[in-house]
């Protein structure tokens, strides 16, 4: 069964049909494979219900030749009983291939489909807006990358094909049963209300707790997500009792939904079995009437058993598709809705090209606010020339990284524009305008893979010399040669296999390779040696050298040299010159500058 209705039952769709509307439309690029699963499904299932009939004609063969043995007859036609049980094994034979046929080519369907939204979400993560990310939790949004996908896939590969048999099989057997005695017939279909109304009692009950499963899950996958990335920190705060008790918090709720719903949902089985064994009791004692008046056959009240058997059993699939149903329609309905998030816009008409340009930056009346009614940044401009080194200095929490964010185009300005060589940003392509940036951050980001495969990330078609070269200028070549397979040693997926200051080195090195007009820096360089430190320091020194850099500044006494000095205070830019001029001021950034200096005199003393 699908991990929806094994863990639990799903939450209930806000709009079903809409869902399913949606769901069937999206799957009308298989709509011949579909079409083919119906037929061959048809098939499977008229050639299963004819089987009984004939059978019966077997057991009527029996029972007549032993009535003849018994009067001084020529006693039972071995070969006509013969051929009857052939000919049902052939019915037999043709039924399981039609469902083979159908289950491979439904499977096939099934796990396109999930292929194809895997691919789309892929596609559509890299095309979302960055406050998306900001404001939704990591474990929701991998929640539906992976389970609701999951769910849809194996619930639509169950449910789809199980809907076509199930009516199919009660349309089939309800035509055999007329034919064979439309007064048993009637006593069995009186068991179908009882059903009708013990299903309807038992769905409308375990529905309301459908609601809740997915989004249970996705907390309990954020929570495993931040309690492992964070593991130590946990333990060195002593946190694990805190953690595991809103672990268990949550995973209770998940636990709660999810019994009760499969408690209401097990107990169609034993319901519908009882009521199936009243059928029975019913139609064994007419049809034993009926076969004394010679109205049917002996046979036939063997058939009419197995096909009040096979009348009631689809009626169950039917109300385990609609429960399935719900779970394909929960899954699809939240998978629909990030597929229809707003986007940001990846091109323009007309963009404007990267080639040829300088690296001049100008901030031209900027305004900005992450909520259009909270500004943040207010009216401000300025101007950067090629080769420049700005520093964008402030107390934690002052905007510094906004100004980087609004560089990069991750969020647009409300109103203004910032401009590259007299090009407002949101002329470019956003593929392209990022072609000019290249960034070392405090967040370092290496993944799993080869030292040679991370450095080479800058620049995809770059030879191994060049990545050399790059690891040279880094001055992180003479470490990567000390390792025991030097560039091809495999990063782990956190990289805790190198030191922090190194693969510090190895971005740098991947930026130099990336060799781009503009820089980002981040200043992370609090949590290495000094000796570290210092490579580091040349090494960023060597990476800005003629291009135009933005510089996050922890330490102020590594940016006396800055060409312009940003000063940020509760996101907005109070001041803004050159270290000389700003502390002749005696403003914010001389508090600042000074206050580091007694620190650090503090320390010292």
């Amino acid at each position: 069964m699908p991990r929806g209705m094994r863990g639990g039952a799903p939450e209930k769709a806000k709009d079903f049909k809409g869902t399913l509307k949606k769901l069937i439309k999206y799957m009308s690029a298989f709509k011949v494979h579909m079409l083919f699963v119906a037929v061959f499904a048809v098939c499977g299932t008229i050639f299963n219900i004819v089987g009984p009939r004939i059978l019966g004609k077997a057991t009527t063969e029996i029972f007549n030749g032993l009535v003849s043995k018994v009067s001084g007859g020529a006693g039972m036609d071995f070969g006509k009983i013969g051929q009857i049980l052939l000919m049902t094994l052939g019915l037999y034979v043709i039924s399981a291939a039609c469902s083979f046929i159908q289950g491979i080519i439904m499977t096939g369907v099934s796990q396109k489909t999930t292929y194809r939204l895997r691919k789309e979400i892929s596609e559509k993560i890299s095309r979302m807006p960055m406050n998306y990310f900001d404001t939704k939790p990591v474990g929701e949004i991998l929640s539906r990358v992976t389970n609701d996908v999951d769910t849809l896939g194996q619930s639509l590969n169950q449910s789809a094909t199980q809907l076509i048999t199930s009516v199919t099989t009660i349309i089939g057997v309800l035509v055999m049963m007329l034919s064979i005695s439309p007064l048993m017939t009637l006593v069995a279909l009186l068991i179908l209300p009882i059903s009708i109304l013990l299903l309807s009692f038992v769905m409308k009950h375990s529905q309301r707790y459908f609601r809740g499963q997915q989004e249970y899950l996705g907390n309990v996958n954020g929570q495993v997500e931040e309690i492992y990335s964070g593991h130590n920190i946990i333990k060195a705060f002593n946190k694990e009792d805190d953690v595991i008790a809103a672990f268990n918090k949550t995973n209770d709720k998940l636990y709660d939904s999810a019994w009760k719903s499969q408690f209401f949902s097990g107990m169609m089985m034993p319901v519908m079995q009882f009521i199936g064994n009243l059928g029975y009791v019913g139609v064994a004692i007419l049809g034993g009437y009926l076969a004394i008046r010679n109205v049917i056959e002996v046979g036939d009240i063997q058939s009419f058993i197995q096909y009040v058997r096979n009348f009631t059993q689809p009626i169950q699939q039917v109300a385990q598709v609609a429960n399935m149903l719900q779970s394909t329609a929960a899954a699809s309905e939240r998978v629909f809705e990030f597929l229809e998030e707003k986007e940001e816009d990846q091109t323009v008409p007309d963009p404007v090209s990267v080639e040829g340009l300088s690296g001049n930056v100008e901030f031209d009346h900027v305004h900005f606010g992450y909520n259009p009614d909270k500004i943040i940044i207010n009216d401000f401009s300025t101007k950067v020339k090629e080769g420049q080194k700005i520093a964008i200095v402030g107390p934690t929490g002052a905007g510094k990284t906004t100004m980087i964010k609004l560089l990069m185009r991750f969020y647009d300005v409300n109103s203004g524009a910032i401009k590259i060589d007299g090009h407002d940003v949101r002329d470019f392509n956003r593929s392209e305008l990022r072609q000019m940036f290249g960034m070392v951050l405090q967040d370092t980001w290496l993944f799993h893979g080869t030292i040679m495969e991370n450095i080479r990330y800058g620049r995809l078609d770059a030879t191994d010399e060049e990545v050399i070269q790059a690891a040279k200028a880094a001055y992180v070549h003479r470490f990567v040669q000390t390792l025991p397979s030097g560039y091809n040693m495999e990063l782990n997926e956190e990289a805790s296999n190198v030191s922090q200051g190194q693969k510090q080195l190895l971005t740098i090195a991947r930026a130099i390779l990336a060799d781009p007009k503009i820089l980002i820096l981040d200043e992370a360089t609090s949590s290495v040696d000094t000796r570290t430190e210092e490579l580091i320091q040349k090494a960023m020194d060597r990476l800005m050298k003629g291009r135009t850099s933005f510089v996050i500044a922890h330490r102020l006494s590594t940016i006396r040299d800055a060409d312009l000095i940003l000063v940020m205070r509760e996101g907005d830019i109070v001041e803004q010159g050159t270290h000389e001029e700003l502390l002749a001021k005696g403003g914010f950034y001389a508090d600042l500058y000074n206050s580091q200096f007694e620190s650090t005199d503090q320390t010292c003393a």
